[in-house]
């Protein structure tokens, strides 16, 4: 029993000394302030030009692109009715 107790004893000891001696975490650096925020927001806009939306290319008519795919769909069903599978 003087075992058990003396081992607890030792394991409770090299945690606390564990605990005291471990590095403490670096403190965060400080937040910036807002105002030198908004001074480096600023000077990106300035720097970089403003992008301009790229036109989207023209689509064709709905009606136009069913009939362009029922007619990939035909054409799929004529080249599986003509192989000799």
């Amino acid at each position: 029993m003087k075992r058990l107790v003396a081992w607890l004893a030792g394991l409770a000891g090299g945690i606390l000394a564990y605990r005291k001696f471990r590095r403490k975490p670096e403190p965060a650096p400080p937040v910036a302030p807002a105002e030198e925020l908004r001074a480096k927001l600023a000077e990106a806009r300035a720097a970089a030009p403003p992008a301009e939306p790229e036109p989207a290319p023209a689509e064709p008519d709905v009606d136009e692109r069913r009939r362009a795919v029922h007619e990939q769909g035909r054409q799929a069903i004529d080249e599986m009715r003509q192989s000799p599978d």
